[in-house]
């Protein structure tokens, strides 16, 4: 199987000022095309060639590992944005009530999370078997799938997905790209 890069929901600018065309050309169109490719070059001839991404992320390890979850995660990750502002629906923001107290609480202790983690990475909103939710970081290419838990909602805090926009202003990014979360599609994923 030979995976390819997913299409964009929106234009390259659509996203424009949070997120620039120039950051979408280059986080998108060479980072994560990046990952596709050489995803596709590793797992040729292996017992993971015939797998989707998903599959392989909760069975590789190493650099396949690495590039397969970083592939998933800024697929994710895109799918997670929209250029329209979306209120949250009821269900999810009844949730994160319980969880965090409120939903500003929870942007509060989810931008917080995001901020501090040391290095390149992601911060996720995730759900546990219970249906009890989390924030979690993960470094690096990681995903919480592989403890066992369910992706909601991420926001990539390498520093290719907001340095051409922000330079060293992670908190400026984090606070710009949260209005532009598709919280349909993470209500969605409950």
């Amino acid at each position: 199987m030979t995976h390819s890069l997913p299409e964009l929901p929106y234009s390259p600018d659509a996203l424009a000022p949070a997120i620039s065309a120039e950051t979408i050309e280059f986080h998108y169109g060479k980072h994560f095309q990046t990952y596709i490719d050489n995803l596709n070059k590793m797992i040729e001839d292996s017992p993971y060639e015939d797998m989707g991404i998903e599959e392989i992320v909760m069975k590789a390890g190493g650099a396949i590992f690495n590039n397969a979850a970083q592939a998933w995660n800024h697929d994710f990750y895109f799918q997670s944005l929209t250029p329209v502002p979306v209120e949250m629906p009821e269900v999810l923001a009844g949730k994160i009530e319980k969880a965090f107290g409120s939903a500003a609480g929870f942007k509060t202790e989810f931008i917080k999370a995001a901020a501090t983690l040391f290095g390149s990475g992601w911060a996720w909103l995730c759900e546990d078997k219970d249906g009890a939710l989390s924030i979690v970081q993960t470094q690096n290419a990681d995903n919480p799938m592989t403890q066992g838990l369910k992706p909601l909602l991420t926001i990539d805090v390498w520093e290719h997905a907001y340095y051409i926009d922000y330079r060293n202003r992670r908190a400026a990014y984090l606070e710009a790209v949260w209005n532009l979360i598709d919280w349909n599609k993470v209500a969605g994923r409950l």
